[in-house]
């Protein structure tokens, strides 16, 4: 009769129920961090959009000063294509409409550019609303400072 030991060898194959209980998590981990920093990074994209714009419409805006002497909220006088001659531009979408645009208290002398989000943009609470006057200061309506959001 042969010798037998206390121990088996056993022949493991596959994998158990912990260690892919272990990798399963490990997985969800990375892909919640993952998804959280392509989302922010997103946003953060998106606010370029509106940056943009309002610098171009402020460029718009003391290019008719300097020929008229006077801001103006109309469409027409911005160089925008108007629906009417006398549009006045009260939350025009712009680019992919992540956020609407509007000349607010445009005087002789003075303006208020506004890009106000729209859409999947309003859960960036960072920055907010973007703005910028005829003297250049740039602010915003979110939790972070305006210039991060502006990026100075």
């Amino acid at each position: 009769m042969p010798m037998q030991s206390g121990s088996r060898k056993t022949l493991s194959l596959g994998f158990t129920l912990v260690e892919l209980m272990v990798t399963v998590a490990v997985l969800s981990v990375l892909a919640t961090i993952a998804v959280t920093s392509y989302s922010s990074q997103v946003l953060k994209s998106r606010r370029t959009e509106a940056k943009s714009a309002l610098l171009d419409l402020a460029g718009r805006e003391e290019r008719l000063f300097s020929t008229t002497n006077a801001y103006s909220n109309l469409e027409a006088a911005l160089g925008y294509a108007p629906a009417t001659s006398t549009t006045v531009m009260t939350a025009m979408p712009f680019g992919n409409g992540y956020y609407t645009l509007t000349v607010t208290t445009p005087t002789a002398s003075s303006y208020t550019l506004t890009a106000t989000p729209a859409g999947s943009q309003l859960n960036d609470t960072a920055c907010g609303t973007f703005q910028l006057n005829q003297l250049g200061q740039q602010t915003v309506s979110g939790t972070t400072s305006a210039a991060t959001c502006w990026g100075n």
